[in-house]
């Protein structure tokens, strides 16, 4: 069996390769950090003009028509660059679920502009007083006609920026629903908040958020359905970065232990250095393999819940291992905060805990065991 890239797929490669090589530069990432900005505005309108954003969005709204592997492809290339642009929550968390599930009237709104860059969407999957992502403690009440939301969420990504997020929430007959909420909406209230590498998320106060019906995505009782795809596609997605970012980190250190000399050798020579290395690349080639079967899974429409939170495990569990062993093969500049690789240790961190670490993954994954 052929598991190399198409055609396609490596020019779409290539292409976001070459997009971040020229605009996600060090001396860019410093001066955003400068400001004390992350989201680069230059870099999101590149990703549209090249038609990345929409690589998953279906043709009729304005997309390329591809999917999971496509934009799987683009989420690690996002990583390899550390770009600071919200791919994963406005194509991963919104574009994706709301072409899968929603209204015709909702794809039409919201995909040509996401498609476009000119929409941001995320979803809020994360509750403030709940850990598991799949029970929302967050509640939804019917009112007449409508939907009013209650509740609090928390690191929900690019939810300062986002123009729709998708809220999880239980509903009083105590079902799930998914609901595609306006963040202009009254009683929607945000506080910004800065996690590990300081890609600004928002706690999101819901105070009895009005929305109509037909903002439920989904037909009938299938919200809990719409939530479990929607959590799958978002941990696969994770891993997906992870591997850029582990990968990329880990050519560095190849490139760095081929210079740096000591003893008048190089210490790419060391036997220690080649074992720390060799761990490495294979936790990495691990974190590859579980995060493209999640992915090939997702894209052929099948379910993958044990795949996602497997690949979730190993972008948790061999992506930190990975990063260690690239800093301590770096020495005392590994965490120097001028030189880039301080920004994949950084990043590593904030996808190895985003949306549960490696022992949540195994408690899940035992879980579905023991059922």
């Amino acid at each position: 069996m052929d598991f190399a890239l198409a055609q396609e797929q490596q020019a779409l490669a290539e292409l976001a390769r070459a997009i971040f090589k020229d605009h996600v530069t060090q001396e860019r990432l410093r001066a955003l950090e400068a400001d004390g900005g992350w989201f680069d505005e230059a870099v999101w309108r590149k990703l549209a003009e090249a038609s990345l954003l929409g690589v998953a969005v279906p043709e009729e709204h304005g997309g390329a028509g591809l999917g999971v592997l496509e934009l799987g492809i683009l989420l690690e290339e996002v990583g390899r660059a550390v770009a600071p642009v919200p791919v994963w929550a406005s194509l991963v968390l919104g574009a994706l679920p709301i072409a899968a599930f929603g209204s015709a009237a909702q794809r039409a709104r919201w995909l040509p502009a996401a498609a476009r860059g000119e929409a941001v969407l995320s979803a809020a999957l994360l509750d403030l007083d709940g850990r598991d992502p799949l029970a929302p403690t967050a509640r939804a009440a019917r009112v007449g006609g409508d939907w009013r939301i209650t509740g609090v969420k928390t690191c929900v990504p690019a939810g300062g920026r986002a123009d729709a997020v998708l809220v999880p929430a239980r509903r009083d007959d105590g079902g799930v629903g998914v609901f595609l909420v306006e963040t202009s909406a009254p009683g929607l209230r945000r506080e910004r908040q800065v996690l590990t590498n300081r890609e600004p998320h928002a706690r999101l106060e819901l105070d009895g958020v009005v929305v109509p019906a037909s903002a439920a995505l989904g037909d009938g009782d299938d919200g809990a359905r719409v939530l479990a795809w929607l959590h799958e596609h978002a941990l696969a997605g994770l891993a997906a970065m992870q591997v850029g970012v582990c990968d990329r980190a880990l050519r560095m250190t190849a490139e760095y232990t081929i210079e740096r000399k000591q003893f008048d050798r190089r210490i790419a020579s060391f036997q220690a250095v080649q074992q720390r290395a060799a761990d490495a690349f294979i936790d990495v080639e691990a974190m590859r393999l579980a995060a493209w079967e999640a992915l090939y899974r997702l894209s052929e429409g099948l379910p993958a819940p044990q795949e996602a939170a497997i690949a979730k495990f190993w972008a948790a569990d061999g992506g930190q291992r990975a990063i260690v062993a690239a800093q301590h093969l770096h020495g005392g500049i590994g965490v120097d905060v001028d030189y880039p690789l301080h920004r994949y240790f950084l990043w590593a961190k904030h996808l190895e805990l985003m949306l549960g670490p490696a022992t949540e993954q195994l408690a899940r994954l035992g879980a579905a065991l023991a059922r």
